[in-house]
């Protein structure tokens, strides 16, 4: 095997990362196949780069030597792509995971109006392998983040950068006018009892889709029976909540027209994160994509009222979106001070 720029940035990664299972959530891939591809890597510089333990991964000898000029050749590359696109002129590529509205495009082109803006509709793990490899310049991705919550941190030079838009709850969907659609809220508890007792059909996703991990911590197994059809979008979820009168679960963004909502109460919630390659972008680029995309995901959520209203009362589960949100007005009792004090005072 020949050594590729695309080895350099796993080895890198890893190296930074500290482990190679925080290198595989760095990287969007499962760890068994990171660890399958450094170990052909270790075969292809000719021994081992990292002594693997519990507390995570050391340089071995030959590491020490060659991590660093691979983190160069990395580096390098970088700059080489930032300076062929400043040359070039070439379009701004965005990948978007599950759909691209065409607001979206239009807001980032009015952002950047010096710049194309071109946008793609792709899976997580190839948007993420995109953005690596140069052929997109940012992506939108879903991460499913573990009990304890966050981003990850990146290093003081991460492979990727990397901004959190917006956590995003993970709500039921039920077609208008089904009985739960007057709830004003539904218990992650009470769905395996809704499924067994209400007799409840589900769409599920496909054992390949983002979203399955998500259905598994709140659902489980529960009622394998039940589920009429399992899906690859959630647009095709939302087709068959709507016209087929069965249920899902959804991010609120993930909705379409002809379904109602019921928010999930102690249930899970998806980061939407922006991805881009690290020096491969103008240095003000990453901050302006961040702030329209927060700005139109805003927009978004105000055309589903209920779910602004939401996202209103529960402002501190909201914070990145901070600055795009209106003001709480303040309802507290405000002390007298009337004309007719000041004039008693004259």
């Amino acid at each position: 095997m020949e050594l590729e720029l695309r080895h350099a940035r796993v080895v890198v990664t890893i190296g930074t990362a500290g482990s190679i299972s925080a290198g595989a959530q760095e990287l969007g891939l499962p760890q068994p196949s990171l660890t399958a591809q450094l170990r052909r890597i270790e075969r292809a510089v000719g021994g081992d780069l990292f002594v693997r333990s519990r507390s995570g991964v050391t340089p071995t000898e030959l590491g020490a030597r060659l991590v660093p000029l691979l983190a160069d050749l990395v580096r390098r590359a970088d700059e080489v792509m930032a300076e062929a696109l400043a040359a070039s002129g070439g379009p701004l590529r965005l990948g978007c995971t599950e759909w691209t509205p065409p607001a979206l495009r239009d807001a980032l082109q009015a952002a950047l109006p010096d710049t194309a803006v071109q946008t793609r509709t792709l899976n997580p793990e190839a948007a993420v392998e995109a953005v690596r490899r140069g052929a997109l310049a940012a992506a939108l991705v879903p991460r499913v983040p573990e009990p304890a919550g966050g981003v990850p941190g990146g290093d003081d030079e991460p492979a990727l950068g990397r901004a959190l838009i917006v956590r995003e709850p993970v709500w039921l969907a039920v077609p208008h006018g089904h009985p739960l659609s007057a709830r004003t809220s539904v218990g992650a508890d009470e769905l395996t009892e809704l499924t067994d007792h209400a007799g409840l059909a589900w769409v599920r996703s496909s054992q390949d889709h983002w979203f399955r991990a998500v259905e598994r911590r709140v659902l489980g197994g529960s009622a394998p029976g039940r589920v009429l059809h399992h899906v690859n979008s959630h647009q095709e979820a939302m087709n068959w909540v709507r016209d087929m009168e069965v249920v899902a679960l959804t991010t609120p963004s993930g909705a379409l027209p002809g379904v109602s909502l019921v928010p999930v109460t102690g249930g899970e919630r998806v980061d939407l994160v922006l991805l881009w390659r690290g020096n491969a972008l103008p240095r003000e680029t990453p901050r302006t994509l961040v702030d329209t995309v927060r700005a139109y995901y805003c927009d978004y959520a105000r055309s589903r009222p209920a779910y602004w209203s939401w996202i209103r009362d529960h402002r501190g589960e909201f914070g990145e979106l901070g600055r795009h949100l209106p003001q709480p007005v303040d309802t507290s009792p405000r002390p007298e001070f009337s004309t007719r004090s000041a004039a008693t005072q004259r």
